[in-house]
């Protein structure tokens, strides 16, 4: 227990993660702590986060950043879901939106009704229940209040952290941010308690700090190579190691979903944004090589690539403490699930918010430690659960990849929800899990998970009276998307950006 009542907050590195905390914790906590980011412009940031999901609106409005403004400044472009090609089995497509499906009741979900609806033969499909679904089918959008829509954004990451950066540094007469300019050659530390006390800079100069931030990326410098904080390493659950990341000359309009295309060791993603595209090919290094993955990469991209593809290494995992001592990790030094679902951004965010409610004003506690500790591994766990879900739910034997990730055991509480949908149609998930159960319903029936029974409950209305009821939810969703403008429409009227500059 350390009662050094905390004054000032020291964030190691920028990005995405570093500007997020400086923006949030300024914003809401720059009257009681003073906060200083060191980063080097001569460090690279990842920068592969361009997808996102609903979450993060939110967290802009706790911000208070203006949507409209944040879009053109970032190149960003609407999302209402993922489209994931060939992952149950070759030449399959399905949609994971953002809405909800259809109209559940007390007694259970709404798939349990469409469940009885197929085994009398008709229903049509489940997307044809979701709102985001049609409309992203349609690449219709709109933010009117008349249908309300659930969406999320692609953006480019690097412009983002630029974004955040300067309204913090506008802020700074308002109890901002500090930014310093620096690499940092060494951490120090405390030698009875074991905290860090500052950051040496390579010119020499020192950043002392009373709580600090490690946003240093895959590196940890602060979490895992001061602290030795471990790492529990999930690489046998989510195989892929390696991407090559790539942006391209956008061809036709900007669609309003990211696509996840299988591949035969991994996948490829697509991000539009307004000027360009982004592209990405994930893949496992045990089962492909770099260079037949980055032959195949560029073979496949639309449009003409704007540089050479990187290659970024990875491992999926997470440190074993997100909060150790007086450091709290945040994005890429806390661990990493991998870009499928897009949950790197919200990861950052959400750590943020727990961080801001947790905060050890008057000196970091056990208590506060613990239980901050406990929620960030309880969220990542059950992330992590359902990207996994995409690799075994498969029915794929085509590569010796798809067959390792057919039959590769999964964690316990992975195999527990698979037998209980399996079994009965019913989706475990709890109040604060971030994936709602509508999601995990259009993931495993997309992927050919096939529920051996359901609920009785679609039993209690007779056959036409249930025909009755889902045509007209299909029939008021045609109706709503009818009503939207077209997503490209849309943002050239609300948030169109100038020629981008190059980056």
């Amino acid at each position: 227990m350390n009662n050094h009542r905390i004054k000032k907050v020291v964030i190691a590195g920028g990005g995405t993660a570093g500007w997020l905390a400086a923006a949030a914790l300024s914003r809401q906590l720059g009257a009681l702590v003073d906060i200083e980011l060191v980063e080097s412009d001569a460090i690279g940031t990842v920068g592969v986060g361009e997808s996102t999901i609903p979450t993060i609106c939110s967290f802009h409005a706790l911000l208070g950043i203006d949507e409209a403004e944040f879009m053109r400044e970032t190149q960003a472009t609407f999302k209402l879901g993922i489209e994931f090609e060939n992952w149950g089995r070759e030449g399959d497509r399905y949609v994971h939106g953002f809405g909800q499906l259809g109209k559940a009741n007390w007694m259970g979900e709404f798939h349990q009704f469409w469940l009885h609806a197929q085994s009398l033969g008709f229903g049509g499909d489940i997307g044809e229940y979701c709102l985001e679904t049609q409309a992203l089918n349609a690449r219709k959008f709109g933010t009117s209040d008349k249908p309300v829509l659930n969406y999320a954004y692609h953006l480019d990451a690097t412009r983002y952290a630029r974004y955040l950066r300067r309204r913090c540094e506008a802020r700074e007469g308002e109890r901002g941010v500090k930014r310093t300019e620096g690499k940092i050659r060494r951490v120090t530390t405390n030698s009875e308690s074991g905290y860090i006390e500052s950051l040496v800079l390579e010119s020499g100069a020192v950043v002392q700090g009373d709580l600090f931030i490690d946003c240093t990326g895959f590196r940890a410098l602060l979490m895992g190579e001061t602290l030795g904080c471990g790492f529990e390493d999930w690489n046998h659950w989510l195989p892929t190691d390696s991407a090559f990341a790539v942006q391209s000359e956008l061809v036709g309009e900007a669609r309003p979903n990211t696509r996840a295309i299988a591949r035969s060791a991994g996948w490829r993603w697509q991000i539009p944004l307004q000027s360009r595209m982004g592209n990405g090919m994930v893949f496992c290094s045990d089962y492909q090589s770099d260079d037949a993955a980055r032959a195949q990469f560029l073979s496949e991209i639309e449009g003409a690539p704007l540089f050479d593809p990187r290659l970024i290494r990875y491992r999926a995992g997470r440190r074993r403490n997100a909060w150790e001592k007086n450091c709290i990790a945040l994005g890429l030094s806390s661990g990493f699930v991998e870009p499928l679902e897009s949950t790197s951004i919200h990861l950052i965010m959400i750590g943020i918010t727990r961080l801001m409610q947790l905060f050890p004003l008057d000196g970091v506690t056990p208590g506060l430690r613990n239980r901050f500790n406990a929620l960030s591994r309880d969220e990542l766990e059950k992330v992590r659960d359902f990207v996994v879900l995409h690799y075994k739910a498969t029915e794929r034997e085509d590569s010796e990849f798809w067959r390792y990730c057919r039959h590769m055991p999964v964690p316990d509480s992975l195999a527990e929800r698979m037998a209980l949908f399996r079994e009965s149609a019913q989706v475990h998930r709890t109040a604060d899990e971030l994936f709602r159960s509508d999601s995990w319903v259009q993931v495993m029936l997309g992927q050919h998970l096939r529920p051996q029974a359901y609920h009785p409950m679609g039993r209690l209305m007779t056959e036409a009276q249930l025909r009755q009821a889902l045509q007209s939810l299909r029939g008021n969703i045609r109706a709503a998307v009818d009503r939207l403008p077209g997503h490209q429409q849309f943002i050239n009227q609300y948030c169109r950006a100038a020629a981008p500059e190059t980056v």
